[in-house]
């Protein structure tokens, strides 16, 4: 067995990104050309001076997350005659990364589809053919990718329940589609796999959604059989407004997701000050809920939500 590699110092972390192209992106063979190898790729990505936004394409950290930037990136794997699909084309379009529960831990494939007869087989992307319109496709600095509705159809076809409502929340806050629209738009699939669920799915969907968890949190209050909610549902308070995930604003009944990324230990007391004050001055019922709660085998979120919407309804009667 090989001996692992010993940690790399600042200054070695820091001469290894000086080899490396500062402005654009770049595949893994043109790292391993200029002497920066696996083993140091995956000690600069931990450290956080370098990103890998797909599968075998990285570019240094210090460069800003535009359009142009992403577009660069495709081009380095994507052929001219192919288009950019599903997550990938979201991704592209410019809406909040959309992925399934532990995938933050894996870089995932592009999403890519080739014209019939042709598929690709270099192990970077997931390709294959699909029907595809003209009006489907769009083309982006080059890149011909999914428009946002056709994209909308069809992660909300082909995902699982959740991640399909957050996608398609995510790719209607870019506001290039409305609702209505695509619930229009989905009739054209009938016989495609998956249609029956984006057509359920579809009516529910809302752009003022912030997060792929809000959206589950959504999903999971409507599977409790509570009414239809605002999102984003804003509340004054004496030090200032706040907005809070989902809730039923004439009914005082409301409910919010607590993730690690913006809920972490530094935002534990202000949280708990302005729920203690919706709940004491404002009249509100709130449900506060953590990934446990919403997602997994023992998901509870249901019930909670079920049996506190009647004690408040009880409460207010």
């Amino acid at each position: 067995m090989a001996p692992m590699p010993r940690p790399l110092t600042d200054a070695q972390l820091l001469d290894l990104v000086a080899l490396l192209p500062a402005e654009r992106p770049f595949t893994s063979e043109e790292a391993d050309s200029r002497g920066v190898v696996n083993h140091h790729r995956r000690h600069l990505v931990s450290r956080g001076l370098l990103q890998r936004p797909v599968r075998g394409v990285f570019h240094l950290a210090a460069l800003p997350d535009t359009l142009q930037l992403r577009v660069e990136v495709l081009r380095l794997l994507v052929p001219s005659d192919c288009v950019v699909t599903d997550r990938t084309a979201a991704w592209l379009w410019g809406a909040p990364t959309v992925l399934a529960p532990g995938d933050h831990l894996a870089v995932p494939h592009i999403s890519v589809f080739a014209p019939p007869g042709r598929r690709l087989r270099n192990g970077l992307v997931a390709s294959g053919e699909r029907r595809l319109l003209g009006c489907d496709v769009a083309t982006v600095h080059d890149v011909r990718v999914t428009t946002p509705l056709r994209t909308a159809c069809d992660l909300g076809r082909l995902l699982h329940r959740d991640q399909a409502l957050g996608s398609m929340d995510m790719l209607a806050g870019l506001r290039r589609f409305s609702v209505d629209e695509l619930v229009e738009e989905l009739t054209r699939f009938r016989g495609y796999r998956g249609i029956v669920q984006a057509r359920l799915l579809a009516p529910l969907v809302d752009a003022r959604s912030e997060s792929l968890w809000e959206s589950v949190l959504r999903l999971r209050w409507y599977d409790a059989g509570l009414p239809r909610p605002e999102c984003q549902v804003e509340i004054e308070a004496p030090y200032g407004s706040y907005f809070l995930d989902i809730g039923l604003p004439d009914l005082r009944f409301g409910a919010e997701y607590d993730g690690e990324e913006a809920h972490g230990p530094e935002r534990e007391q202000h949280d708990t000050e302005r729920r203690a004050w919706a709940r004491q001055y404002g009249g509100w019922s709130l449900v506060v809920a953590r990934s446990h709660n919403v997602i997994g085998r023992h998901q509870d979120i249901e019930q909670t939500l079920r049996r506190q919407f009647a004690l408040h309804q009880s409460q207010a009667a």
